[in-house]
C-alpha cells in the first residue's frame, strides 16, 4: 500500500508550516504579450523541470558532474527535489550492485518518481476512513503501517503519532496531514530554487543551455536522460546491443580533447576596416532603436527587427550601445556592453530564415558589417553574450527618492527620477524623433506590465496629456508617471516596479540593461527598418551565432574523436566557441579555461560541461577581457567525457 510511502519524511523542513511568498517583479508586472509568450511556451515546462533538477543537485553535491555516490545522498537529493521517498523507492534505485548516479539518472527518477498531489493523498486515505470522518485512529494506523505492504518499525510509527501539527485524542487528523505534506514538499523546491537563484556560481553550473530546440539543436540538459546502474564489478560498462543509454561519468574519463590559445593585446582590435558612416553621406539612412533587458533568470531580452531592401544595394550595418546624457556621479554601464547584430534573409515563410551575414568588424564601441544585398525581407536579431549584462550583486545604502511634496503640498517628481525617465524616454523613443508612437509606447507597456494600450485608451491619453501628431512627448511622459504617483498618494511602489523592469537598481542606476541604436545605410534605396518583437533569443539566433562560427572560426577536431569538432572564432574583443557533434549519441564535454588570463565568460565559471545533442551544434561559451587595457590569454581544453 502506498499510503505508508506518505510517511517517509524529508530530513530537512518536516512538516513545515506554509511558508510566505515573496512577490516576483515578473508576478507584478503581470503576463507578457500571448504572442511572445507562445514563442517562450514550447520548452517552458522542460526548462522549469530541469531547473528544478538542477536545483535539488546542487543543494547537496558541489557540480552537477559530481555523481551520487550512496543511498542516503539519493535519498536527501529526492527530498530536496519535494520527493518524499519510502526505503522502497530508494532500493529500486540503489541496488546491491549499483556504485554511482549521475545527474542524467537523478532527472530519470525524477520523471519516475511524480510528487503525489493533495487529491491523490486525500482518495488514499479515504479508502481507509469509509466513513469520511477525516481521522485515522492511532490503532489503525500502527496495525496498518507495521503490518501491510513495505512494513514500518514501531519507532517510526511511533514518531509519526507524536507529531502536535496533526495528532489529537489519538487520533491522525490526516487532512491537515495532507496539508502540511503538499507544503513541506513545495517548501523543498521553493528553498533548491532560492538557493540556486541567489548564487550565481551554482546558477551556471549546468549542461548545455536552456534556449529553445532547433534543427542544428541547441538542446535543454538531460533533454533525453536514461538510468543507468554501474555494476561493481564492471571496469568498462558497454551497453548491450541496441541499447543506447549512457553510463554514469564515474565510469566515464576524459579520452579525447582539444585545445585553443589565443594571445590577444590590450584593445587589439579596436580600430578595424569598417568604414565610418561618415563617409557615405549620400547614402539613404535608416535608424532604429532598442535594449537589451535582463530577467531575473539571467535570460536577455532584446527587440528584434524587420528590414525591408526595395533593391539590391550596397549597404552599410551598423550597431552600437546608445549614449545617454551622463549624469555627474554615475557611471554608464551599458556603454562596455558588447554588441553584434546577425542578418537572416526571410525566403518564403519567417520561419525559414537564413544567416546573410553579422557585424563582425569594430570600430570602438560599434560593430558593423559592409557588403551588397538583394531585395527582399531581412529580420534583424541583437546580441550580446552576456559577459558583462549580467547579475551582479552590488551594495546599495538607501533607496533614491523619487517623488517629493511641495511647498502647495502638491506631489512632484524629484530631479534625480526626471532623469532616469528622460532616459528611458530616449531609450523606447525606437525612432529617435523626440516623441513615443502608441507602437512605441506599447513595447513600454509590455515590458513594465505585460499590458498594451488600443487606441481608445490611447485617445483618452490624448486628452489628458502633452502630445504632437498623436504622438506623446517627452512633457506627457513624465505627467503620466506623475499622474501614477498621484493614483498611489505618493507611494513609489508601482514606479518601483516599472524601474526594475527596465533595468535600474535603487541607486536609479542602469546596470541591468544595455540601450543600442541601429544604423542602415543604403546606396541604391531607402532602407526601412520596424521593431517587431521584444523577446529572449529565439532558436533561428542560437542557430546563426553557431553558423557564424563554423563559417569563419577555426575547426579543431577533438583528439581521438572525430565527430567531435570544436570551432573558435575571435572578433574585436570577443571569442566564441562551438561545439559540433556528428555522431548518433549525445555527448558531455568538460569545458577547462583555468589557464586563461584576464577573461571573462559567460559561463560566469572556470570550469563546466556542456552536453550536445547527436548531429547537432551549440554554442560553448563567450569570452572577452576583463579589463581591456591589460592583455589578456585566453586558454580552453575542451575534453569529452566518456
Amino acid at each position: 500500500m502506498w499510503v505508508q510511502a506518505l510517511f517517509w519524511q524529508p530530513a530537512h523542513g518536516r512538516m513545515a508550516s506554509s511558508p510566505g511568498s515573496n512577490a516576483s517583479l515578473s508576478d507584478q508586472k503581470g503576463t507578457r504579450s500571448e504572442g511572445s509568450q507562445a514563442k517562450k511556451s514550447q520548452h517552458a515546462e522542460e526548462a522549469i523541470f530541469y531547473k528544478s533538477c538542477r536545483a535539488a543537485y546542487l543543494t547537496v553535491l558541489k557540480s552537477s558532474l559530481e555523481n551520487i555516490k550512496s543511498k542516503e545522498q539519493l535519498t536527501l537529493v529526492l527530498q530536496q527535489a519535494g520527493r518524499n521517498p519510502s526505503q522502497k523507492t530508494v532500493n529500486k534505485y540503489w541496488t546491491s550492485q549499483t556504485t554511482t548516479l549521475n545527474f542524467d539518472d537523478f532527472c530519470t527518477i525524477l520523471k519516475e518518481e511524480t510528487p503525489a498531489t493533495k487529491t491523490e493523498l486525500l482518495e488514499a486515505f479515504g479508502k481507509i476512513d469509509t466513513d469520511n470522518t477525516g481521522y485515522i485512529l492511532h490503532d489503525e494506523l500502527h496495525k496498518l503501517l507495521t503490518t501491510e505492504g513495505e512494513k514500518m518499525t514501531l519507532d517510526e510509527v511511533s514518531a509519526i503519532t507524536k507529531l502536535p501539527d496533526f495528532n489529537c485524542n489519538g487520533k491522525l487528523d490526516y487532512k491537515k496531514f495532507c496539508d502540511l505534506y503538499t507544503t513541506t514538499s513545495e517548501q523543498c523546491c521553493r528553498t533548491a530554487l532560492e538557493k540556486l537563484e541567489a548564487d550565481s556560481r551554482l546558477r551556471h553550473r549546468q549542461f548545455g543551455s536552456e534556449a529553445e530546440t532547433a534543427p542544428e539543436g541547441i538542446t535543454l540538459p538531460g533533454s533525453k536522460p536514461s538510468l543507468k546502474i554501474v555494476r561493481k564489478t564492471d571496469h568498462k560498462p558497454a551497453p548491450t546491443k541496441g541499447d543506447s543509454r549512457t553510463p554514469s561519468r564515474s565510469a566515464q574519463s576524459c579520452k579525447a580533447s582539444s585545445s585553443s590559445t589565443i594571445s590577444m593585446c590590450a584593445s587589439s582590435s579596436r580600430s578595424t576596416n569598417l568604414i565610418e558612416p561618415n563617409t557615405m553621406k549620400e547614402w539613404q539612412c535608416a535608424q532604429s532603436r532598442g535594449c537589451f533587458y535582463l530577467e531575473e533568470d539571467g535570460e536577455i531580452v532584446s527587440h528584434k527587427y524587420r528590414l525591408h531592401l526595395p533593391q539590391r544595394s550596397t549597404v552599410c550595418i551598423t550597431i552600437k550601445p546608445l549614449h545617454l546624457r551622463q549624469i555627474e556621479g554615475k557611471s554608464c554601464h551599458w556603454l562596455s556592453v558588447d554588441t553584434v547584430l546577425y542578418v537572416l534573409k526571410e525566403n518564403e515563410t519567417q520561419e525559414n530564415l537564413q544567416l546573410v551575414c553579422f557585424t563582425d568588424q569594430q570600430n570602438k564601441e560599434m560593430f558593423g558589417w559592409k557588403g551588397e544585398l538583394p531585395s527582399g525581407v531581412y529580420w534583424l536579431l541583437p546580441f550580446t553574450t552576456g559577459c558583462r549584462l549580467k547579475k551582479v550583486k552590488s551594495q546599495i545604502t538607501g533607496e533614491a527618492k523619487l517623488v517629493y511634496r511641495d511647498e502647495d503640498g502638491e506631489l512632484a517628481l524629484t530631479k534625480e527620477f526626471r532623469a532616469a525617465l528622460l532616459d528611458i524616454f530616449e531609450t523606447i523613443d525606437l525612432d529617435g524623433n523626440g516623441l513615443l508612437s502608441l507602437e512605441e509606447y506599447n513595447f513600454f507597456e509590455l515590458r513594465t506590465s505585460g499590458e498594451t494600450c488600443d487606441e481608445e485608451v490611447w485617445a483618452v491619453c490624448k486628452e489628458n496629456f502633452d502630445m504632437k501628431k498623436n504622438e506623446l512627448t517627452r512633457q506627457g511622459f513624465m505627467d503620466l508617471n506623475l499622474m501614477e504617483a498621484n493614483d498611489r498618494e505618493g507611494d513609489p511602489s508601482d514606479l518601483w516596479v516599472t524601474l526594475l523592469s527596465l533595468g535600474y537598481n535603487k541607486a536609479l542606476e542602469m546596470t541591468e540593461a544595455c540601450p543600442f541604436v541601429i544604423d542602415i545605410y543604403a546606396e541604391k534605396c531607402k532602407p526601412r527598418i520596424k521593431a517587431i518583437y521584444l523577446e529572449a533569443g529565439s532558436w533561428q539566433l542560437n542557430r546563426a551565432i553557431c553558423k557564424s562560427v563554423v563559417n569563419k572560426g577555426d575547426a579543431k577536431v577533438m583528439d581521438g574523436c572525430e565527430n567531435i569538432i570544436v570551432y573558435t572564432y575571435r572578433t574585436g574583443m570577443r571569442i566564441t566557441s562551438v561545439i559540433e557533434n556528428k555522431s548518433d549519441n549525445k555527448v558531455i564535454v568538460h569545458v577547462n579555461n583555468e589557464q586563461s588570463r584576464n577573461c571573462l565568460s559567460n559561463r560566469g565559471l572556470a570550469v563546466f560541461a556542456v552536453e550536445v545533442a547527436p548531429k547537432s551544434m551549440m554554442v560553448s561559451q563567450h569570452v572577452m577581457p576583463l579589463n581591456e587595457q591589460e592583455e589578456w590569454l585566453y586558454n580552453c581544453v575542451h575534453s569529452l567525457l566518456r
